[in-house]
């Protein structure tokens, strides 16, 4: 405990220096701007600031970047809860009930609750990352393709919980959306999977192109036909603002669930703020009382994920910091900015190096106080924009959702992909298909096809490999239980149809 002490001693000295501080203001109001911006993202916003790294302290590069990469999350929430538009993949499982809260007037009160859970995950993180890094990291080298194949297919068989409706539907979107992310190039042999030809298809379909096309786009164009805008909430007070005493017992324990399913996937390398947010969603659909209150505007819906995507955020420094693995492409650019500096990212660089990863953990601190801060009183200004009339906001969305999908690649076929995927979920939509599934399957696919090969190989194509784990077993019996609950659960409906009738 005293090492720890005079670790966070020296954190503390080198985390609030004048310039760490400037660095970490100028990263998170980067990170809220491009976070409520559709499209841009905290990736394509570090890779034009990259080069200005060469000429910083490492420190300071690494509080600007990472201030960047979490701040995003947090305003990553805020299109996504007005507009339905998800300014991150991550904020998509927001839209499900912070786009009908606003609808609903709640506006002020999703964006509140997202905030302080934001908050409350983040500090958790950083915690956690403080106290258990070392016995993390060892839980996470356990994990291989076996354990990973395995807890995507738990999460592919939960998925059939996230949306109202049909669990046939669901599935139907999950396996529609495995296909989209299959499209490109395969990652073994190299060779091209249903791209018919196409070049732009080679390298596969953008997630923020989906995502904007499914939830933004989709949005814009079943509301065209509406004679009147969804009901806004015009009293600006902060009493407006605050969640009901109901929504806060219902918000708080959501929140800690999230943050510990986000904290779960932050440690794993490669799982992301996405996944999170999607099984921290399953998770308080599952053991709500009433899920049909689901995607109508539940509270939950709105505190669960947004903690999970901003604990996954926080804890997922620590593979990258302590492993060297970075989990995404963004931590790629952070291991980048270290290796520019001479530095090695590893298990013995909190002892080599205290004043850089110490400086980083204790910086976090000062920018999820900034954070909330700077968010805040931004609540009444961003509400306002519900009050904007449809012919004036909705041109402004496609201008917004246009510049942020060619920023992504430079393409203008992204463009018509965007368009494409918008025509397709609103098609779904008027059939009752629901979209979360889709962007569900469409990033989990990829992955699970990858860990399963490697684990076949790795086996010699023995399945066994898959049961013999005991990490492995353990997420497939649930699975199994998982599935088995569902199909209980539609068979009890069913009988309970012919009762009601009679």
């Amino acid at each position: 405990m005293s090492d720890l002490l005079g670790y966070v001693g020296i954190g503390l000295s080198v985390a609030f220096t004048p310039a760490n501080i400037f660095y970490c203001a100028l990263g998170v109001t980067l990170g809220t701007l491009v976070g409520v911006l559709p499209g841009i993202g905290a990736l394509a916003t570090i890779s034009m600031l990259y080069p200005l790294t060469f000429h910083m302290e490492p420190v300071g590069a690494l509080v600007m970047i990472a201030g960047i990469y979490y701040g995003g999350a947090y305003g990553g929430s805020t299109a996504s809860i007005l507009l339905n538009l998800p300014g991150a993949a991550s904020s998509a499982v927001t839209c499900l009930d912070g786009y009908p809260m606003s609808k609903q007037g709640r506006a002020g009160a999703a964006l509140f609750t997202s905030a302080i859970a934001s908050f409350i995950a983040g500090s958790i993180g950083i915690l956690i990352m403080m106290l258990f890094s070392p016995v993390i990291v060892e839980f996470a080298l356990q994990f291989g393709p076996a354990e990973y194949f395995s807890l995507i297919t738990m999460g592919m068989i939960a998925a059939s919980v996230i949306s109202d409706g049909s669990p046939v539907k669901s599935l139907a979107m999950v396996i529609l959306g495995i296909i989209g992310g299959l499209v490109g190039l395969d990652i073994y042999t190299g060779s091209s999977r249903f791209a018919f030809g196409t070049p732009e298809l080679m390298e596969g379909i953008s997630l923020g192109v989906v995502a904007m096309g499914l939830f933004g786009l989709t949005e814009v164009i079943s509301s065209v036909g509406e004679k009147q805008p969804p009901v806004a909430n015009k009293s600006i007070r902060l009493r407006s603002m605050l969640p009901t005493r109901e929504e806060w017992r219902l918000a708080w324990p959501a929140a800690l669930r999230g943050t510990a399913v986000g904290s779960f996937f932050g440690i794993l390398p490669g799982a992301g703020a996405t996944v999170a947010a999607f099984m921290s969603y399953a998770v308080e659909k599952r053991i709500a009382k009433d899920p049909s209150r689901f995607g109508k505007g539940a509270i939950e819906g709105v505190a669960s994920p947004e903690a999970a995507n901003n604990a996954c955020d926080q804890t997922a420094f620590i593979p990258t910091m302590t492993l060297g693995i970075p989990g995404s492409a963004t931590m790629a650019l952070l291991i980048g900015v270290l290796m520019i500096h001479n530095i090695t990212p590893g298990p013995t660089m909190m002892v080599e190096r205290p004043e850089v990863f110490w400086g980083l953990v204790m910086s976090f601190w000062l920018g999820n106080i900034l954070l909330v801060i700077l968010n805040l009183p931004m609540i009444g200004i961003w509400v306002r924009v519900l009050t904007i009339p449809y012919h004036l906001l909705y041109p402004a969305i496609l201008m917004f959702v246009a510049i942020g999908v060619f920023s992504i690649n430079n393409s203008v076929f992204d463009l018509f992909a965007v368009a494409a995927l918008g025509a397709f979920g609103y098609g779904m939509r008027l059939l009752g298909f629901p979209p979360a599934p889709f962007l569900l399957g469409f990033v989990l696919g990829p992955m699970m096809e990858e860990h399963f090969r490697r684990a076949m190989i790795l086996s010699h194509g023995s399945f066994e490999v898959f049961v013999t784990r005991p990490i492995s077993l353990v997420f497939l019996v649930v699975g199994l239980l998982l599935l088995l609950w569902t199909l209980w659960g539609a068979f009890r409906s069913v009988r309970a149809s012919p009762a009601a009738a009679e």
